[in-house]
């Protein structure tokens, strides 16, 4: 259990934090970056639990929010060269594998798509389109990350999973309303004429 019986520390005042294996970083550097958009995604899931508590599959997006403090707290400590077994708290394949399941399961009962689907809809719907993008972007910096510094691959995965799965999950908060299709050129001139 973690214990914080202090909240400023003064550490960070000359622009460095520490990892979880006690290194000192600069706050802009790579794997403080993933760490931090990992933390914003668990934030936008907290606005949706907030603002939409109807939204379908609340339980598992409290769940997912726990996963995220998981995924923060494996990227917050390097894995060790040739690390095996370790205190360390790694994403395992049965979290992404939740995902895989839960994805199946929602996707069964859509309407086959015909079209991109632009975000928004429902409110619930339109959050969870944000999570998706901001989990992408979480995403991105990781593979960034992975270019320079080991990372535990099963976060990787873990995120690749969950962006597909908060895009099934919105497209399920729109079912009654439907999903907003991109109609390709629409605003242009002579749209849908024949040249």
């Amino acid at each position: 259990m973690v214990f914080l019986s202090r909240i400023y520390t003064k550490g960070g005042d000359q622009g460095e934090t520490g990892l979880g294996n006690g290194a000192r970083v600069p706050k802009d550097h790579p794997r403080v970056s993933a760490y931090g958009e990992v933390d914003e995604l668990n934030s936008v899931l907290g606005l949706l639990a907030a603002y939409c508590p109807d939204t379908p599959e609340m339980q598992l997006l409290h769940t997912i929010q726990n996963d995220l403090f998981d995924v923060g707290a494996d990227l917050c400590v390097p894995p060790a060269d040739g690390e095996t077994n370790t205190n360390a708290l790694r994403i395992v394949e049965a979290q992404y594998l939740r995902l895989e399941h839960a994805i199946d399961r929602l996707n069964e009962h859509l309407s086959p798509l015909q079209s991109f689907i632009l975000p928004g809809g429902t409110p619930a719907a339109a959050w969870l389109h944000l999570a998706r993008t901001v989990c992408r972007r979480a995403e991105r910096s990781l593979v960034t990350l992975m270019q320079t510094e080991p990372v535990n691959p099963q976060a990787l995965i873990y995120l690749n999973r969950l962006s597909d799965f908060l895009f099934v999950l919105g497209r399920k908060a729109n079912e009654t309303g439907g999903d907003i299709l991109w109609v390709p050129g629409k605003s242009r001139p002579n749209h849908g004429e024949s040249k």
